[in-house]
This record gives C-alpha cells, sequence and structure tokens, in this order.
C-alpha cells in the first residue's frame, strides 16, 4: 500500500525561552493538522521523537485525548527519520489510514555531552578525551580532503551557500550571511573545521501527516507520495562516531546503504532528484554525503561546489532552507524539518528558496552516532 504526505507543520528552530519542547510540538502539529485540513480527533495512530523530552506523547495532553497508540522513539540524529519510517510503514500494513509524526527538542547551548558507556565504548575513551563528536567530524572530513582532493575553501563555500540559502527561510537559526573569508577566519575548533563550520544544537517541531495514497485527494490537491523511507546501521569496518577501534579492511558507512535500499525500494535513480537535504553537521558532511548518497563520485564534489552546483539554481540543489548549518539541530525534529523542505520544494510553494523548474522529486537523509543513517525519497 502506497503512502502520501498531506499536511507538513513546523515551528521555528532556534532559542524559544519560556516555551518548552512539548509546547512546540504541539505548535507543529496543530500547523500540520490545519495543512493536511484535519482535526486532531481525525488522527489514528502517532510516533513522536525527541532526546531531551522523555515522553512526546505527552503532546495530547495539549491536544486532545483521543486514546490513540502514540509511541515514542529515539534514535541518534535519525530520529525522526524512525518516527517516519514507523509511521508510514503502519499505513502500509494496513493497521490505520491517517496518522502523524512528530519531532522535537530542546537543546541547551553547546555541544552534546554523555557517558561513552551508554554508547558500548569503554569509559577511558572519554577519559582521554576522544568522546567528542567534532573531533570525529573533523577527523573523518581531514581524511576524506587528503584522500579525494577537497579543499578548506570548498568547505567555505558549503557553509556560505547554506547560510544564504537559510536568509531566505523565516524559520531559521542563523539568517545572517557570512563571507567565506570569514568562516575561514573563525575559530578553529577540530581541523579542518572551523566553528562556522558546524551546526548548533538548538530549540524547534516539525510534524508530518501521512495516509494511505488512495485517499490523499481527500485532504490536499497537492499530495507528496513517499515513495520509500530507510534507516541503516553501521557494518564492521565503517569509520563512525565514536569508534575506538576499527579493522584493517574498512567498509561503507550506514548512509550508502540507507541510500542504495531507498532508491531500490523507490524504483529510482541518483539520477531522477531533484531537490536534495543531507544532513550537514558540519561542512564536510554534506561534502561526503554528496558522494555516499550517489549523487557524485568521491572527489567530484570540489568542481561541484566551485561551478554552484550545489545552490537552489544548480543542477544539484542542496539544503535550500539552510540544512543544519543554518537551522540547527534539534534532533527529534530535524529530519522532519527536512520532510518539510522537500514538501514545500514539490508543491512549488518555497517562495525565494524555490528551485527552477517544478522539481518532481526529493531526497531527504540523515546520519548521526553511533553509526545511524535514514533516507526518504518523495515524489509528485
Amino acid at each position: 500500500m502506497d503512502v502520501a504526505i498531506v499536511g507538513v507543520g513546523l515551528h521555528p528552530f532556534g532559542r524559544f525561552p519560556g516555551v518548552s519542547g512539548i509546547e512546540m510540538g504541539a505548535i507543529a502539529i496543530r500547523r500540520a493538522l490545519g495543512d493536511a485540513g484535519v482535526e486532531w480527533r481525525d488522527i489514528q495512530f502517532a510516533f513522536g521523537g525527541s532526546y531531551e523530552v522523555d515522553n512526546p506523547d505527552a503532546v495530547v495532553a495539549l491536544l486532545g485525548l483521543t486514546g490513540i497508540p502514540f509511541t515514542d522513539v529515539y534514535n541518534g540524529c535519525a530520529t525522526a527519520a524512525s518516527a517516519l519510517t514507523l509511521a508510514s510503514d503502519t499505513i502500509r500494513l494496513g493497521d490505520h489510514g491517517l496518522g502523524i509524526a512528530v519531532g522535537m527538542d530542546k537543546h541547551l547551548p553547546g555541544a552534546f555531552s554523555a557517558d561513552p558507556r551508554q554508547y558500548a565504548c569503554p569509559s577511558w575513551y572519554g577519559e582521554l578525551g576522544q568522546f567528542v563528536t567534532t573531533k570525529f567530524f573533523g577527523m573523518k572530513i581531514n581524511k576524506y580532503m587528503h584522500d579525494h582532493g577537497i579543499s578548506h575553501s570548498t568547505l567555505a563555500k558549503v557553509v556560505a551557500k547554506n547560510l544564504r540559502n537559510g536568509a531566505l527561510n523565516e524559520n531559521a537559526f542563523r539568517r545572517k550571511p557570512l563571507s567565506e573569508d570569514e568562516i575561514l577566519g573563525s575559530p578553529m575548533l577540530n581541523y579542518p573545521l572551523t566553528q562556522y563550520m558546524f551546526c548548533s544544537p538548538d530549540e524547534g517541531a516539525a510534524a508530518v501527516v501521512l495516509c494511505r495514497a488512495e485517499d490523499a485527494r481527500r485532504y490536499t490537491d497537492t499530495p507528496i507520495y513517499l515513495r520509500a523511507t530507510t534507516v541503516r546501521t553501521r557494518r564492521l569496518g565503517a569509520f563512525e562516531v565514536h569508534s575506538p577501534w576499527l579493522p584493517v579492511e574498512e567498509t561503507v558507512g550506514p548512509t550508502v546503504d540507507a541510500s542504495r535500499a531507498a532508491f531500490e525500494i523507490a524504483g529510482l535513480g541518483p539520477e531522477d532528484v531533484d531537490v536534495i537535504q543531507l544532513q550537514d553537521t558540519d561542512a564536510g558532511a554534506e561534502i561526503i554525503h554528496l558522494a555516499e548518497n550517489g549523487f557524485c563520485c568521491d572527489g567530484d564534489q570540489e568542481a561541484l561546489v566551485a561551478d554552484g552546483a550545489l545552490e537552489i539554481g544548480g543542477a544539484l540543489p542542496v539544503n535550500t532552507d539552510g540544512g543544519l548549518i543554518a537551522n540547527g539541530e534539534p534532533i527529534g525534529a530535524s529530519g522532519l524539518r527536512q520532510v518539510h523542505e522537500i514538501v514545500l520544494q514539490l508543491r512549488a510553494q518555497a517562495g525565494d528558496r524555490q528551485v527552477p523548474g517544478r522539481p518532481k522529486v526529493g531526497y531527504t537523509q540523515l546520519y548521526g552516532a553511533p553509526g545511524t543513517a535514514g533516507v526518504s525519497i518523495l515524489s509528485i
């Protein structure tokens, strides 16, 4: 059974003193319901994702106590992809016909912290200062740049592009464009990544209303079809976050596996995609994920970025709403923010950041610790 997205809603990303994560989730849900033209009482099931909010299902207290099954999800930075996959599968299996996936989070400023033992890492890994995500991302892109001829200036160009896109997005956290010189000249955090090359944990929420594809036009004149949604974890030999050791033989990361599976399910290929959302935890991640998702070969990114291919009007528009670099990353909501943007693009409702030529196929990808990836493919 095919699945359609008939409503999307977003609480802006950023910092909102006095507004709880649950309240942001309720706002996103109400906006998604309004977009779909349905009431909360019409919703038959829900999945909610969050890192900071222990029980996202508590949002029902702000919406109405209707007794629906509401399941909470956490899967690192792939939380939203996991919630979307479970919601989609619930409809595909015929259990229910109309449901919602919502993500919400409210993070404190600064980097995330955790006990390495909770990630199946030894305690010494943290005691020696190795359990730091910025260190991992710096190491990963540094090796990739060495192996494939990617320049430091290309990283700055990616950030500048995403901040320009964010300036066009009223819901983005960072809306001030920066020059490449400003980005390169900001403090070095973990070589080769400077301060402005990383995203920031922040606050926000997003929601998506889904239904059986055959019923979609009961709710909207512009249904968007969820052609595939997949989640994959790392295999032995993949260089992933929080790996204290690696075998000699290297294998591809979970993004490659998730992407290949999604394209197979959808019956499409990278060449069919018109607009893309990639996990840009840092500038290097967007570079690496372009190749891991099959949109180019390793090393081709240098020319693609220089030629403007990743711009809104380019041949391969990526992160048209500013991505994580401009929006920040409230973990539970980030992937549904990606879906929100793709839906707007496919409906031709993205305003000043609309991709020209009426895109027909959109793509989203998430990646997070300790090595989990999610991919979704949408089409008109």
